[in-house]
C-alpha cells in the first residue's frame, strides 16, 4: 500500500504540471480510460466527544474507469478503486455522518461480502432508438444505484462538490453500491425515467437482500437557467431487523431532490428524503439545501463556491437528530485539476442528552483525466 501511496502522488504531482486538457485518454479509437485521482486531509476539533479527540487524518483515492466501446450502441464499462487510508471515516470521528464520502481504503475491499477488491464497477450497456417515443439505455453487471437515483446538479459529488455524505445523496434513500443488478434509462423529450433493481450480497454481518428504486426526472428551462426536477422512491424485501429485534421488515424510502439555475452565476438546490421506520434506521427524515456560486463573480470562471445545510431526524436508535452545515471553495489550478477548501460543522443529539459537536477543516486536491 505504501508503494502505491508513492506512485500515485507520483502520477498527481505529472498530473499537475501538465498543460493537457481535461478528457478521457483514447488509448484504441474504441478503448479509453478516464478517472479521479483524489488526495484530502481533514482536521475535527470536537467539543462534548469523550473517548474522541481532535485530531487529523489523510486519505488518498484513485479510481479509473476502463471504457470499451463496442459499437456506436453497445458499451463495456469497468471502474477501479484503490485507496490509501480512512481520513477520519474509521472510527475517528464521533458522528454517524462521515466527513468524506469517498470511497476509501475499507470500502474498496472485501466488496460486497463476495471477498472482492479493488473493482467497484462493471457492466455491459447498449441503448435503443425508440424513434417517437424515445431513447431507453439498458445495463447490467456490477452496478452503483446512486448512478440512476439521487442525482443532484449541485450536491452529488464527493471528489468536485460538498464532502460530507449527507449532502453527496440521501442517507435515508439506503442506496447500494457495486454489487450485482441492472437498470434501465428512458430518455423522452424532457422526461427522463430510470429504474434499477439489485441483489446485495450476504456476508457474515448482514443476511443480503433485494433492492429496488426508481426515478422520474423532468428538465426545464424557465428563462433564469435550467432546472431539474426528481422524484426516486426505493424498497427492500423484508430482510432487516425491527427495533424489538423481532421479525423481518422491508425499507422504503423516497427522495425529492431539486436543482435549478439562476441566471450565470447562482444555483441552488434542495433535497427531502423520508424512509419508513419499521426496521431500524438512524434517520427518517432529511432536509437538505444550498446554494452554488459561480466563480465568474470575481472573474474566475471555473471556480465555484458551494453552502450547503442538513438536518436529519426521526431514527429509532440512540440518535435523536443529527445536523451538518458545510461550505468549501474549488479553485480550479487548471483544466483538470482544483484544489478545494472545505469547513463542516456537525453535531449528533442523542437520546441520552449527549451531543457531540465540531469543526472538521479540509483540504482536497482532484485530478480528473
Amino acid at each position: 500500500m505504501k508503494r502505491m501511496c508513492v506512485l500515485l502522488f507520483i502520477l498527481f504531482g505529472v498530473s499537475l504540471g501538465s498543460g493537457s486538457t481535461a478528457a478521457a485518454l483514447e488509448i484504441t479509437d474504441k478503448l479509453s480510460i478516464e478517472g479521479d485521482l483524489a488526495a484530502a486531509y481533514q482536521y475535527q476539533s470536537l467539543s462534548k466527544a469523550p473517548g474522541f479527540d481532535d485530531t487529523g487524518r489523510g486519505a488518498l483515492v484513485f479510481q479509473p474507469t476502463l471504457r470499451l466501446q463496442l459499437t456506436d450502441r453497445d458499451v463495456i464499462q469497468a471502474t477501479l478503486g484503490f485507496a490509501a487510508g480512512n481520513g477520519l471515516n474509521d472510527g475517528q470521528s464521533p458522528f454517524v455522518l462521515v466527513p468524506w464520502a469517498a470511497d476509501l481504503e475499507a470500502d474498496v475491499k472485501n466488496i460486497g461480502g463476495r471477498d472482492r477488491d479493488y473493482l467497484l464497477t462493471a457492466w455491459y450497456g447498449r441503448q435503443f432508438d425508440l424513434g417517437g417515443i424515445g431513447q431507453l439505455e439498458v445495463t447490467g453487471g456490477l452496478i452503483d444505484a446512486a448512478d440512476f437515483l439521487d442525482d443532484n446538479a449541485f450536491a452529488n459529488d464527493e471528489f468536485g462538490q460538498f464532502m460530507n455524505e449527507a449532502l453527496v445523496n440521501s442517507p435515508t434513500a439506503f442506496l447500494p453500491a457495486f454489487d450485482l443488478g441492472g437498470g434501465l434509462q428512458w430518455e423522452i423529450g424532457n422526461w427522463t425515467t430510470r429504474a434499477v433493481v439489485m441483489n446485495i450480497s450476504s456476508n457474515e454481518e448482514d443476511p443480503g437482500y433485494h433492492f429496488y428504486g426508481a426515478q422520474l426526472g423532468y428538465r426545464m428551462d424557465l428563462g433564469m437557467g435550467a432546472g431539474n426536477y426528481r422524484l426516486a422512491v426505493m424498497g427492500t424485501n423484508k430482510a432487516f431487523e425491527s427495533p424489538t429485534g423481532q421479525g423481518d421488515q422491508s425499507l422504503i424510502g423516497a427522495v425529492l431532490s431539486f436543482d435549478q439555475e439562476i441566471g450565470e452565476t447562482f444555483g441552488v438546490w434542495m433535497r427531502l428524503g423520508w424512509q419508513d421506520d419499521d426496521a431500524v434506521v438512524l434517520h427518517r427524515n432529511l432536509y437538505s439545501a444550498g446554494i452554488d456560486i459561480k466563480g465568474a463573480l470575481w472573474n474566475r470562471q471555473e471556480d465555484n463556491i458551494g453552502i450547503g445545510f442538513a438536518l436529519l431526524d426521526g431514527g429509532n436508535t440512540e440518535i435523536d437528530q443529527s445536523q451538518v452545515a458545510e461550505i468549501y471553495y474549488r479553485c480550479a489550478l487548471n483544466d483538470y485539476t482544483a484544489l478545494s477548501l472545505n469547513f463542516q460543522y456537525q453535531e449528533d443529539k442523542d437520546k441520552d442528552g449527549s451531543k457531540p459537536r465540531g469543526l472538521i477543516s479540509g483540504v482536497r486536491f482532484v485530478a480528473s483525466f
